[in-house]
């Protein structure tokens, strides 16, 4: 397994290594890492100590090679309370990812409101992939570690399950509060599947993470459920939590077809 998700390799360029890569091909990477590298470039861009990244919203236009990627990012929006920002991920020249994010404000003195119900502990029995010996598990499945409270990624259904990321975004840095929140939250869909994936196709187009405080520490927990309607539009919600409770919550659309 890879020590990082990305080495860099010129201004706001970088090589996606192959722990990177997700469960369905070795050449696409799972939106996770470039849904987390597109935060840091922003978090990156003419920073603000007074200001939070406090919702990114990401559109997966194609799929990101495993290879070299480039960024770029502009302030959509400056603002002394609120300002947007955009980040837009290239591979060859072609554009594969767009995201957004909204800084706010840090205010003083703002009373913490709907920490949400006790979380479960972290079980001691760490989830292993195997896929029916199916899938690309090299990659990312390798660089996650899961420990499920209830269901996991080889049953169907609405699943809760803490995650960790085990290498880093980047060498030698430690990744922010979104950026480690983005590296799991696209595992929403595939830890609350709910259609046989032998027999349907479920792509995210899409995800976007709100979170109302940072969390703290490495651990994630993720109360993911998906839906679908009788028109192949699937919608995955995730609550996010860490060990003190609720930090915001994860969506997700999907496309569902027959294969």
């Amino acid at each position: 397994m890879h020590t990082v998700f990305f080495e860099p390799c010129g201004p706001a360029t970088y090589r996606a290594t192959p722990a990177t890569a997700g469960p369905w091909s070795p050449d696409a990477q799972h939106g996770g890492p470039p849904s987390a590298l597109a935060a840091r470039e922003m978090e990156r861009h003419e920073p603000d100590e007074r200001m939070r990244l406090a919702r990114v919203a990401v559109d997966i236009l194609r799929p990101v090679p495993v290879g070299t990627v480039t960024l770029r990012t502009r302030t959509v929006r400056p603002g002394r309370r609120v300002a947007l920002l955009e980040t837009v991920l290239e591979a060859d020249g072609v554009e594969v990812l767009i995201a957004r994010g909204w800084r706010t404000e840090r205010s003083a003195d703002v009373p913490l409101i709907g920490a949400g119900k006790p979380v479960p502990d972290i079980p001691q029995t760490v989830w292993q992939p195997v896929f029916g010996g199916a899938g690309h598990l090299a990659g990312y499945m390798s660089a996650v570690e899961w420990r499920f409270v209830s269901g996991s990624l080889d049953t169907m259904g609405p699943c809760q399950g803490w995650g960790r990321s085990l290498v880093p975004l980047i060498d030698g840095e430690q990744a922010s509060p979104m950026c480690r929140t983005l590296l799991l939250a696209d595992s929403g869909s595939g830890l609350s599947m709910t259609l046989d994936p032998a027999k349907f196709i479920f792509i995210n187009v899409d995800v976007t993470v709100v979170l109302q405080r940072d969390p703290v520490g490495e651990w994630l927990l993720l109360d993911a459920v998906t839906t679908v309607g009788d028109t192949g539009t699937g919608l995955a919600a995730t609550q996010l939590s860490d060990r003190s409770g609720a930090i915001g919550s994860g969506l997700q659309t999907l496309l569902v077809a027959p294969l």
